[in-house]
């Protein structure tokens, strides 16, 4: 397993041995080393949960957000200065949670950021409690008698709302996931990677041993990640094979390029010296 030491703080990671998140931390690192960027050319923005400790491991520039805003906080960014390579990640109870209604309408809108989901089906950072991805019947401590609900489907939501890049990486595929990562950060638009995270400590029943025989790898069949249909088709397999890789990828304006007011330069760079308040205030009113 290759390790980019350059992308490291100080600290030492304290997730649970075992975590999958291990294996998004190496997939990040990978690609941005495969993409040649220098630390300050990547702003991370982080949720909150285990995910969230992230920002604490990743040498770049980051804004660990409340819970559920890690996208509003991303398109802030990214309209402030888009030429920068900006990155969202947050776990499937942040995220798909109380961050819900900001996923769909970042789909929708198609703004060019990268959004990674740390999806292991459970709250691990409050000890496990159901999150909105875990089966219907998951038996946690906020539901002894089981989920009565059905799951969300983060890929199939992802793509009817609007992604124009949509994938599924396994944190136990280093090379796979990091192999996504940088073909989402290349796209220009809203990219999702929804990633199937173990949680050995609160949630075994969807560990290693589970996943390992099932996934398999859409590139390696005839799968076209253009055909809407059948994306949308593959996304609902999650039974004895689960796929994996790109479900779905098209072409389309983003947001930023429908923006004219952002221009060539990006926002950062206006000279804001000669601009009176007064005047746009006076102009408002008027």
């Amino acid at each position: 397993m290759k390790d980019y030491p350059v992308y490291n703080t100080y600290q030492t990671p304290s997730w649970c041995p075992g975590c999958g998140n291990f294996g998004i931390w190496y997939a990040l690192k990978n690609a941005f080393h495969e993409l040649g960027l220098n630390n300050h050319d990547i702003t991370m923005v982080f949720g909150i949960g285990c995910s969230g400790n992230l920002s604490n491991f990743l040498k770049v520039y980051g804004f660990h957000s409340i819970h559920g805003r890690t996208l509003p906080v991303a398109t802030g960014i990214k309209l402030a200065n888009h030429k920068l390579n900006v990155l969202a990640t947050s776990g499937d109870g942040d995220g798909l949670g109380i961050g819900l209604g900001h996923f769909i309408h970042t789909c929708r809108r198609n703004i060019d950021i990268t959004y990674i989901i740390h999806d292991n089906r459970v709250y691990g950072l409050t000890t496990g409690q159901t999150s909105p991805t875990s089966p219907k019947g998951f038996s946690s401590k906020s539901t002894p008698f089981g989920v009565i609900e059905l799951p969300v489907n983060p890929v199939a939501l992802a793509i009817i709302s609007g992604a124009t890049f949509v994938a599924r990486g396994y944190s136990g595929e280093i090379d796979h996931l990091a192999s996504l990562i940088v073909q989402g950060m290349k796209h220009k638009g809203f990219s999702v990677i929804d990633v199937l995270q173990p949680c050995v400590t609160f949630n075994p029943s969807y560990s290693y041993a589970f996943y390992n025989p099932r996934v398999y790898k859409l590139e390696d069949t005839a799968h076209n990640p253009q055909d809407y249909e059948n994306a949308i088709k593959l996304a609902m397999e999650f039974n004895d094979k689960i796929p994996i890789g790109i479900f779905y990828k098209t072409e389309r304006e983003t947001y930023e390029q429908a923006c004219i007011e952002l221009g060539e330069n990006p926002l950062s760079e206006d000279d804001i010296e000669n601009i009176s308040i007064e005047d746009i205030i006076d102009d408002l009113l008027a």
